[in-house]
């Protein structure tokens, strides 16, 4: 075999291919339980009965993380409508054994939130009482090294979860969610809460209610963290938490409310934070008026010596409960609100469908937003079964996440991963790392955004990555040989000769001038097609 050796040249026919396809579209509840909504909406769908080779892979393409030769044959045993009832159904999926050997040995498994917030907290105090200025910066480093590792962990766990999980939409939702309700692991402790919050806040929600996953957002320490809930207090109101929460959160800017309201908001949040004390420490000492109202579940706290109890009218209504109750009721009339349903029910079309999602195609899921109150599996069957939605297939340009994890899926199907640093090195050099959007937005989902000609020319350089050298995956020991060949035979896998009646021309006049499997590989997972899903 020839060395493995790409040519320029073929490189940058591939980022040219890809950034004309960028320009233009291509041719061609609680865990376990699945409500009557979701039930309701699939029997009135239209979904056929039969998948061919092709509309399988875009079923996959949509639902999952890339679909593989596993995925392909689920599919094709189950049919369309008992697997994407599986798909909706939230559940923790099965994992291999040997994933979740690799989970369970990570100290965000084997360790308690409140354990590693009070060996964070031993270690701080420990530098607070250091006599020498050189071990008391020893001790800084532990620190910065404890949280690093929390939030590695944190990061890897997501990965694995993500390649080898068999419920896929689950993990879809966990990432969207989590990008929706984003904090940042680059504010302050939010590295020490972030496995926690994906794990307990977001994750139990992800196919659940949203008033749920609302609620327990608010309730986390890395949100009321991040958006600095935690030093909003009456006559020191902070309006950053308040603000987010209508314009990102929930009914988006332009939607109808007010300044007025986010100063409301902020007010009915005041006494929202957190409390890292013993379990069993008493609570603050309190008016004899106010004991009635402190509350404490885990970590959460609301201390209403912080809380504003002046009236407050929120969305045009006065509200009429006062204390934690307040800031649920106003909650429930953000959820209840139609700007709401609209707002979450197009950010999902956005995301599995379309930058610019078909109007009526919105209004029917925000319909059923509504309707159901915010179950979101209800509201994704009727986004994923309509009719509008499969006339988009093949159409949805990949965020980085999406590429690197459908490129790792195709190449690896479910051979385990020993190692997911690369993956998470991949993300970063693409520029979304995971955990990593500074800002409250979120990472953005459109097209424009990832479709770059620098973007296509890194994405090129990670298909070499993976289609070269991706055995990296595989070694558990960073200083050992790879193994031989380092690389897999793409052009084999069943799911890769499903795709190739579909290609372009272009792409397959690229792909046969590949020397040798690894050249192949690369070409194939850098082309044009290979951004689209």
């Amino acid at each position: 075999m020839r060395p493995v050796r790409l040519s320029f040249r073929r490189s940058v026919i591939f980022v040219a291919l890809a950034a004309l396809a960028a320009c233009a579209p291509l041719p061609q509840h609680s865990l376990g339980h699945i409500s009557s909504q979701v039930i309701e909406v699939l029997s009135g769908s239209s979904l056929p009965s039969v998948l061919n080779v092709s509309q399988r892979q875009q079923w996959l393409d949509r639902l999952t993380w890339g679909g593989s030769d596993h995925d392909a044959a689920q599919l094709e045993q189950q049919g369309l409508k008992a697997w994407l009832t599986t798909q909706l159904t939230p559940a923790l999926g099965a994992m291999p054994a040997e994933v979740q050997q690799r989970i369970d040995a990570l100290s965000i498994s084997q360790k308690s939130m409140a354990q590693l917030q009070k060996e964070i907290a031993d270690q701080r105090q420990a530098i607070r009482a250091a006599q020498d200025p050189d071990e008391a910066a020893r001790l800084r480093q532990e620190v910065q090294k404890q949280l690093n590792l929390v939030s590695t962990e944190a990061q890897k766990r997501h990965i694995w979860r993500a390649l080898y999980s068999s419920r896929q939409l689950q993990e879809k939702m966990t990432w969207f969610w989590m990008n929706h309700f984003s904090v940042s692991t680059r504010k302050g402790d939010v590295r020490l809460w972030v496995s926690d919050y994906e794990e307990h806040a977001i994750r139990p929600h992800a196919l659940g209610n949203f008033r749920d996953l609302l609620g327990a957002s608010m309730r986390h320490p890395a949100m009321l963290l991040y958006l600095d809930n935690a030093s909003n207090a009456a006559g020191r109101i902070n309006e950053n938490y308040a603000r987010e929460l209508l314009e990102l959160h929930t009914m988006g800017v332009g939607s109808g409310y007010t300044q007025a309201d986010v100063q409301a908001m902020a007010h009915v949040l005041t006494g929202v934070g957190y409390t890292t004390r013993e379990a069993d420490a008493p609570p603050p000492k309190l008016r004899a008026d106010r004991q009635a109202d402190y509350v404490r579940q885990g970590f959460f706290e609301f201390n209403p010596s912080r809380h504003d109890y002046s009236p407050q009218v929120f969305l045009g209504r006065p509200l009429q409960k006062q204390g934690l109750a307040q800031v649920d009721e106003a909650l429930d009339h953000i959820v209840a609100a139609p700007a709401t349903a609209h707002f979450i029910a197009h950010k999902l079309a956005v995301y599995f469908v379309s930058d610019n999602p078909p109007p009526a195609l919105v209004e029917r899921t925000a319909q059923t937003f509504a309707r159901s109150r915010g179950d979101i599996a209800a509201t994704l069957a009727t986004l994923l079964t309509a009719p509008e939605a499969a006339q988009h297939f093949g159409k949805r340009f990949k965020d980085p996440m999406q590429y690197v994890l459908s490129a790792v899926r195709l190449a690896y199907d479910q051979r385990v991963a020993s190692d997911v640093s690369p993956v998470l090195g991949w993300l970063n050099q693409l520029g979304q790392p995971l955990y990593g959007r500074e800002t409250p937005d979120g990472f953005p989902l459109a097209q424009s955004d990832w479709s770059s000609s620098g973007q296509l020319m890194s994405r090129f350089g990670v298909a070499q990555q993976i289609g070269l050298r991706g055995a990296v995956l595989f070694r558990t020991d960073p200083k050992a040989p790879l193994e031989k060949p380092p690389y897999p035979d793409l052009a084999q896998r069943a799911s890769v000769k499903a795709r190739l009646p579909s290609l372009s021309q272009p792409t397959q006049a690229v792909l046969s001038q590949a020397r040798n499997p690894a050249d192949w590989n690369s070409y194939f997972l850098s082309s044009p097609e290979m951004m689209f899903r």
